[in-house]
Formats: C-alpha cells, structure tokens, sequence
C-alpha cells in the first residue's frame, strides 16, 4: 500500500522578537480595529503583488484563516514572544479548521504592514511560504502590543468536498489513458477498500492486482499502479473509494482501492 500524507511547513527562519525591534524603529501606526484591518488587508495585497511578480497564482481570502490567525495573533501579543505555538494552544491544523492538504504559517512582529511584509520577503522560510505555487488561500492577522505590531498569516491549499463518486471518477480519469477500461460498478473494489488485505468474498470473480492507498492529492496515480497499468496485461480496472484512516485534525485524505483484471467478466 503506498500512502501520502499533507504536509505543514513553518517559517524557516524565524527572527526573535529583539531582532525584530532592533530592525524596525519606531511605533505601531494604525492601531484601531479598523487600523488592524487594513494592515492585515495591506500585507495581503503585498502577498498577491509579489505572488504575481513571480508568476505564481493569487491567494484567496478565507475568513476561517483569518479567524485562526487572528486567535493566534492575540496569543502572540500576550506572550510578547513570536511562535507558532505555545503551551496548551491547538495546534495550527486544530486552529485551521478547514478542509486542506498543506498548510504553511509566517508570524513577525514590526512597526507596520510593509516592513513586515520586507521582513518576509528577505527571509528565505518566510518567502518560501508566500510564494509557494501550491498553496492558494491565506488568513491574516494583525494585533497591536507595546508599541508594535504582530502579524500572522496562514496559507493553505484548499480542498473540496468530494463524494465518492466524485473521487472514483476523478481516479478513473488518470487510468483511462493507458487504454484499461473502467467497470461502471464499484461495489467491489469499495469493499476492497476498506480491507487492509484481501479481497472481500462473494463480489464476484476475483482481481489479478489489487492496488490501496491513501493520499490528499488526486492528481497522479502511484507508481506501482502506473507501472501496472504500462505493462498491457489488463483489460479492465474497478475504482472505490472509502473513509481514509488515521487522520487528524482537518487534513483532507482520501483511501482508495483499484482493482485490475487481465480478462473480461
């Protein structure tokens, strides 16, 4: 069975908070609600500007990512030290709370939105998040404390919600090229499925390759199932799909089962 999982990635290289009040002199600017708003709506537009500058797609505001970053904003400038978790707070994919399969987050403290968003940029962690391609909604946050500003933005990738014939015919897509045609019914391969091993009995005649596997990206096949599928011994494959297993938080995982026959039924 081959199994990918989603993926966090943090800020690299995360600069402590008296780094970053030696950088920025002077005062936060701006610290009214409404203040707070427009320096949060300001580095997203910064995001966007330099994402385009580099030819990657625009993020998406999302309001959920907001919400967890503003909570943990807040944190921040209680805790007066920058970090991407502290004692008893959720974790980020906890906060999120959103369908997704990456999720990355860059938290600063500074005076105001553009420094901060130049301290992002000429730190190698930081820019790598912003600019990541992958990634295609952002929530952001600013809060106002002694004096400065702290920020947080969380980036993900988004995933829909897919039923499961939606999913079995998203994966029948990537099998079809290769010539193998697709059983119109699932049932036996959903059953399949949801079995570590094996092949559930009285499903009818048995498969010459079973192939399971969980993954949050619907866009390739294994390897393994790929290479089986090049070598011209199978007429026919069977899709299904099932609850993933052993997932946490709100990471979307999908499990699915392809079963292969080299004759017809």
């Amino acid at each position: 069975m081959c199994m990918s999982v989603a993926r966090f990635r943090f800020a690299a290289a995360l600069l402590p908070l008296a780094a970053f009040l030696l950088a920025y002199s002077g005062t936060a600017q701006d610290v009214t609600p409404q203040g707070e708003r427009a320096q949060a709506e300001q580095l997203f537009a910064l995001a966007n500007q330099a994402r385009a500058a580099q030819g990657v797609g625009q993020l998406k505001w999302d309001p959920a990512l907001a919400d967890a970053a503003l909570a943990h904003c807040e944190r921040m400038a209680k805790e007066g030290v920058i970090a991407h978790r502290y004692g008893g707070e959720d974790s980020l994919e906890e906060r999120a709370g959103a369908h997704f399969s990456l999720i990355e987050e860059n938290v600063a403290v500074g005076p105001y939105a553009a420094r901060i968003h130049d301290g992002w940029m000429n730190s190698p962690g930081h820019r790598a998040n912003m600019l990541n391609p992958g990634v295609d909604r952002v929530g952001i946050a600013v809060v106002p404390a002694n004096g400065v500003l702290y920020a947080v933005a969380d980036f993900t990738r988004g995933v829909s919600a897919m039923t499961p014939a939606q999913i079995e015919a998203d994966v029948a897509g990537l099998i079809r090229p290769s010539g193998v045609a697709i059983r119109r019914d699932p049932t036996a391969a959903r059953k399949a499925c949801a079995m570590d091993h094996g092949f559930p009995p009285g499903t009818g005649p048995q498969p010459d390759f079973v192939m399971r596997w969980q993954s949050a990206d619907l866009t390739h096949l294994p390897q393994d199932l790929v290479s089986k599928l090049a070598s011209g011994q199978f007429r026919e494959a069977e899709v299904g799909d099932c609850p993933a297993r052993n997932v946490e938080g709100s990471f979307s995982m999908y499990r699915i089962a392809v079963l292969l026959y080299a004759g017809g039924q």
